[in-house]
């Protein structure tokens, strides 16, 4: 397991809302987080802003598609 610096481990926090983590990159985080309280508050910071995102995107989309429906 190779060390991660912050600024990789942000890298990694970001990419892991997206998509998955290998485990060699998961343990690397998962070790930084426990080293390391600034970035365990960015973590909980975008998991945070997704989760918004995600109800965001919900309550959006089917305005939108009554908005499309009235078009027809």
């Amino acid at each position: 397991m190779r060390i991660l610096m912050c600024r990789e481990a942000t890298r990694l926090m970001s990419k892991r809302l997206d998509t998955s983590l290998s485990f060699q990159e998961r343990m690397s985080l998962k070790f930084h987080l426990a080293m390391c309280g600034a970035c365990r508050n960015c973590n909980q910071q975008f998991q945070l802003l997704h989760g918004l995102g995600g109800v965001l995107e919900e309550k959006v989309r089917p305005a939108s598609r009554d908005t499309g429906n009235n078009a027809e």
